[in-house]
C-alpha cells in the first residue's frame, strides 16, 4: 500500500508512517498550507481537519488557522520566513502557481513556480520508517539572491501548552538536555561556527508540557547538516507554535546562478505518542536503517594511544602499546596526533601529512604490519580541514585558508581553516587521504575538526557559499573515500562532539561524543547523546584515574560500565596500570564482547534521569536478551535509593540472570531489580537477563 495519498478535489496530500500521518494542501492561491501532523488519520479525515478555521482570526494578524507549509515573504505573513529571496529588480515577495506533482510509494515532490519570475520551487517528502524526511530544491533561469533557504517548517497542533526540549553544552560538556516552556515570541537555536557545534545540537522536540519518558505526544525534528544552521521556534500570542530550520545563519546568503539547482539538506520529522523514550527509540531505528553506512556491523573495541603518549609518538612506543592493547582484547589500534610532519606540539606541522622521518624512519608500514600481526586493525588520527601557519603547506598556499581581504587571520589553537569550498583544496585533501589509506593499508580514520570558522571569506570567490560548499566538500570527500576503499571505517570527531548530526552520521561509523572521558560526566553526556543518536554510534573510552580532564577518581569497573553503554574503547596509559587492573580490564573487555550485540543493536530504555537521580540506569533489549547498567554517583551515606523499574519486557515472560536466578517479567516491570551497590561512593553493576 502506498504511503502517499492524494485528494485532487481538495488538493490535499497525506503521508503515512506506521504511527502517524502528515497532511498539507494547496489553498485557492496555490500556497501550500499545513493541515495535520500527529496521530494516524485517513485521507477523508484529513480533509475534515483542513476545513476547520480559527475563530480568533483578526485583520491585524495573519489570517487562517493553517500555517504555510514553507513560510515565505508575500501577502499577510508576519512570521519567520523559511524562504526569502531577492530578485534583481528588488522584489522579494513570492507568489506561487502549482506546477504539478510526482509521487512514488514512499515519496512526493510538489512543484511550484513563481507567477512572474522564472523561479521553480520543489517541496520534497519521503517516508522512512517512522520519519518523514523533508527538503526543498530551487532553480531559476535568472540570477536570484537567496537570503534564507530552510529545508522545512513544522507546525505543532493546537494544545494547551508548549514545551521545547533541546541540548545546551560546551566542549567536554556536550548534549545537556534542557526542557523549557516555549515563551511567546521567537526562540532561535543556531550554530554560527561552521560545524553543528558543542553548544547546541541541530534537533528539537516539542510537546504540550505533559510528556514524560514513557508517555505523551512528542513532535521532534533533526537536521542532517554538519555546518552552521538555524532553527527558530515561533509561539504566537494566539497560541500557535511552529518552527523552521535549515543550513546557514543570519547574514549569510547565496547567489543562485541561472540554470543551477540549489538543494537543501534533509530536515527530518518524527511524531511519537509514547513519550521521550519512544521518540528516542524511533530515531535510533531510523538512524540504523536509513542513515548509517554499515548498521549491521558490530563496532570494534578501539585502543587509542593519545592518553598514553600525547605528542611523544614513535614507532617503538606505538608498537609496544599495540602489544599491550592486544592482550586486553582490543580489536583496533589508533595512533592519534603527532605522527606527521613537524608535529611535535600543536604549533606546527598541521597540513603536512607525511610520516615524521625521525619518529618513523621506515614510514608507517612497520607499525601497521605489527598492529595487523596482533590481529588488530590499524587507524590514524587526521584533521584534513586545518593547517598551522607554521607548516610547509601554508607557506606554499597562504591563499588556501578562509580569510578576508584587509583583515587579520585569527588563529585558534594555532590553526587556520582550509577553504574546502575551493575545488583545488578539496581535490588536494582527497588525494592525500586516498594515498595515505591506500599505500599504508589504513583500516580506520579518526577525522577530527578542532576549530570554528573565523573570517569565513574567499577573496575572488563567492564568500557566502563557503559556509555551505565547505561542508558539502567534506561530505563528498568522505563519500568518495568510502567508495574507493570499501573496508575503510571512519569516526567523526570535532574536538569531541562538535560535529554530531545526521549528515555526518551518514558518512561515518561512529561519533567521538566528547573529549571528556570522566565516567561521572559521561553519564550526563551519553544521556543527551542518546536522545536522538543510537548507542552503536557513540564511541566511549575507559581512561586513567584520576581522569586527565577533570582530575576525578573513580573505580575501574565504574569507568568500564559507563563506557560499555556505548561503543567501548580504551584510552589509558596501559604501561602504568597494575597487573590487577590489567586483569580486570581484560575480563570486562571480554564481557563487553558478549553483550555488545544487545548494546549496539538493541532498543534503549532510560530507567532514571541522571539530572534528578543519584542512581541512574539504562537498559538495552534485543529479542529475548536484556542488558541493564546501573551507575551510582556519590551521595549522602544511608540515603535511600529507589531501584529503577525495568521496561520493554514481556510481563508474562520469565527472565534468567547470569547467576541462574529466574525473575518474572511483571515483577521486574513493577518493582525493578535489587542491586548491591555498597558504600556511598562511585559504584556500578551490569545485569544480564535472558528470556526463558
Amino acid at each position: 500500500m502506498s504511503l502517499v495519498e492524494h485528494d485532487p478535489v481538495h488538493r490535499l496530500w497525506l503521508l503515512r508512517t506506521p504511527g502517524s500521518s502528515y497532511a498539507f494542501r494547496l489553498d485557492a492561491d496555490d500556497r501550500p498550507r499545513h493541515v495535520h501532523w500527529g496521530a494516524p488519520l485517513t485521507l477523508a479525515q484529513a480533509t475534515q481537519v483542513a476545513a476547520r478555521r480559527n475563530p480568533a482570526d483578526s485583520s491585524f494578524d495573519e489570517p487562517g488557522d493553517e500555517r504555510q507549509e514553507l513560510p515565505a515573504e508575500g501577502g499577510a505573513f508576519f512570521g519567520v520566513a523559511a524562504l526569502a529571496v531577492r530578485y534583481e529588480d528588488g522584489t522579494s515577495a513570492l507568489e506561487w502557481r502549482y506546477d504539478g506533482h510526482t509521487s512514488t510509494e514512499d515519496s512526493l515532490v510538489v512543484r511550484l513556480v513563481d507567477r512572474h519570475y522564472p523561479l521553480e520551487l520543489s517541496l520534497h517528502y519521503r517516508v522512512r520508517g517512522d520519519v518523514v524526511e523533508r527538503w526543498v530544491s530551487l532553480r531559476s533561469e535568472e540570477p536570484v539572491s537567496l537570503l534564507r533557504t530552510d529545508s522545512a517548517s513544522w507546525t505543532l497542533p493546537r494544545r494547551a501548552g508548549a514545551r521545547l526540549t533541546r541540548t545546551s553544552g560546551a566542549w567536554s560538556a556536550e548534549y545537556g538536555v534542557l526542557r523549557e516552556a516555549v515563551p511567546v515570541g521567537e526562540t532561535t537555536l543556531t550554530s554560527r561556527r561552521g560545524v553543528s557545534s558543542h553548544q547546541v545540537n541541530p534537533w528539537v522536540m516539542l510537546d504540550a508540557g505533559d510528556a514524560t519518558e514513557t508517555s505523551g505526544e512528542v513532535w521532534s525534528t533533526a537536521l542532517a547538516w554538519s555546518g552552521s544552521w538555524r532553527i527558530t521556534v515561533e509561539h504566537t500570542h494566539t497560541g500557535r507554535v511552529t518552527w523552521t530550520g535549515g543550513f546557514g545563519h543570519e547574514h549569510v546568503g547565496w547567489s543562485l546562478r541561472p540554470g543551477e539547482t540549489w538543494e537543501t539538506p534533509v530536515f527530518a520529522g518524527l511524531y511519537a505518542a509514547d513519550g521521550f523514550g519512544g521518540t528516542s527509540r524511533r530515531w535510533h531505528a531510523y538512524v540504523r536503517e536509513f542513515v548509517q553506512p554499515h548498521p549491521e556491523e558490530l563496532r570494534p573495541i578501539v585502543y587509542n594511544s593519545w592518553e598514553a603518549t600525547g605528542w611523544d609518538v614513535d614507532e617503538r612506543t606505538e608498537t609496544s602499546l599495540a602489544e599491550a592493547a592486544a592482550k586486553l582484547g582490543a580489536e583496533l589500534f589508533v595512533m592519534d596526533d603527532g605522527w606527521f610532519g613537524a608535529r611535535t606540539g600543536d604549533t606546527a606541522g598541521l597540513g603536512d601529512w607525511t610520516p615524521n622521518e625521525q619518529r618513523f624512519p621506515a614510514g608507517l608500514r612497520p607499525l601497521v604490519d605489527a598492529v595487523h600481526a596482533h590481529g588488530m586493525k590499524f587507524g590514524l588520527w587526521v584533521e584534513p580541514e586545518m593547517v598551522n601557519p607554521d607548516s610547509d603547506l601554508y607557506r606554499a598556499h597562504p591563499d588556501w585558508v578562509l580569510h578576508m581581504a584587509n583583515r587579520e587571520r585569527t588563529t585558534l589553537r594555532n590553526q587556520l581553516v582550509l577553504n574546502f569550498a575551493r575545488p583545488d583544496v578539496a581535490d588536494w585533501a582527497h588525494k592525500w587521504l586516498d594515498r595515505l589509506v591506500g599505500e599504508h593499508g589504513i583500516d580506520y580514520l579518526k577525522w577530527d575538526m578542532n576549530r570554528a570558522f573565523t573570517e569565513a571569506g574567499w577573496p575572488g570567490g563567492d564568500a557566502g557559499r563557503v559556509w555551505v560548499d565547505h561542508v558539502r566538500a567534506v561530505h563528498a570527500i568522505l563519500d568518495r573515500l568510502r567508495a574507493d576503499h570499501p573496508a575503510l571505517r571512519v569516526q567523526g570527531c570535532a574536538g569531541g562532539g562538535g560535529r554530531t548530526d545526521l549528515g555526518i552520521l551518514a558518512r561515518t561509523d561512529e561519533i567521538w561524543a566528547s573529549d571528556n572521558t570522566d565516567a561521572a560526566d559521561r553519564i550526563t553526556i551519553q544521556h543527551g547523546y542518546g536522545q536522538i543518536y543510537p548507542a552503536g554510534t557513540m564511541s566511549a573510552w575507559v581512561t586513567d584515574s584520576p581522569n586527565p580532564t577533570t582530575g576525578r577518581e573513580a573505580p575501574l569497573s565504574f569507568r568500564f560500565h559507563v563506557a560499555m553503554a556505548g561503543v567501548l574503547g580504551l584510552g589509558g596509559d596501559l604501561p602504568r596500570w597494575s597487573a590487577a587492573e590489567l586483569a580486570e580490564a581484560a575480563e570486562l573487555v571480554a564481557l563487553y564482547k558478549e553483550i555488545r550485540p544487545v548494546v549496539q543493536h538493541g532498543e534503549l530504555y532510560r530507567l532514571a534521569d541522571p539530572a534528578t537521580s543519584a542512581l541512574t540506569a539504562v537498559q538495552y533489549v534485543l529479542g529475548g536478551d536484556v542488558v541493564v547498567f546501573f551507575w551510582r554517583r556519590p551521595t549522602e551515606f544511608a540515603r535511600p535509593v529507589t531501584p529503577p523499574r525495568l521496561a520493554g519486557l514481556e510481563p508474562f515472560a520469565r527472565y534468567r540472570d547470569s547467576g541462574g536466578v529466574v525473575h518474572d517479567g511483571a515483577v521486574l516491570l513493577s518493582h525493578g531489580l535489587d542491586v548491591d551497590l555498597p558504600g556511598s561512593g562511585y559504584a556500578s553493576a551490569v545485569v544480564r537477563l535472558t528470556r526463558v
